[in-house]
């Protein structure tokens, strides 16, 4: 069988995809779950885990396992209904909209830094989680750069300390 140069060159295209994949880069690809859970009297509701440290370039997947709610995960920046900026400033800020049950969203995280997030509608009872993209400690951070705003203050006592996300890796809720 003779080949023609048409095919050996999408050939060896295939192969340097293939290979690319294999870099580095790619390793990111690794997709982080985070849950949205909930009592079933809806008395409870939380992201688990609700602290996560990443490497950039990696994906989250937040999947709503909480069959009585919707839930959101939503990004504390200005451009989501005006709330406080709590993750980098070249970050691009996120938000699902309401997920029901058993639904997923995913964003992909490249900028380093802490992000902080919310569920819209549970922000008030403490539905909140912290993501850590690559190593603070290499960048002197050691608290969240961004301002408290008018965060209520059972979502602010949520937050994993930057720390404890740096030496155990994830954070589970209490």
């Amino acid at each position: 069988m003779m080949l023609t140069r048409r095919q050996v060159l999408g050939g060896g295209g295939a192969l340097a995809a293939a290979l690319s994949r294999s870099s580095p880069a790619a390793w990111a690809e690794e997709v982080v779950e985070i849950t949205m859970r909930g009592r079933d009297d809806g008395s409870q509701v939380w992201f688990d885990p609700i602290g996560i440290l990443i490497k950039p370039g990696q994906t989250v997947r937040w999947t709503n396992l909480n069959s009585g709610n919707s839930h959101t995960t939503t990004a504390y920046s200005p451009t989501n209904f005006e709330r406080p900026r709590r993750m980098p400033g070249a970050a691009k800020p996120w938000d699902s909209g309401y997920l029901l049950p058993n639904e997923s969203f995913s964003a992909a995280f490249t900028e380093q830094g802490v992000y902080d997030y919310y569920c819209v509608p549970h922000e008030h009872a403490g539905m909140v989680g912290r993501i850590i993209v690559g190593a603070p400690e290499a960048h002197g951070w050691t608290e969240l750069v961004g301002a408290n705003g008018d965060l209520p203050e059972k979502a602010l006592k949520a937050f994993p300390k930057v720390e404890n996300i740096m030496i155990r890796g994830v954070v589970q809720r209490d």
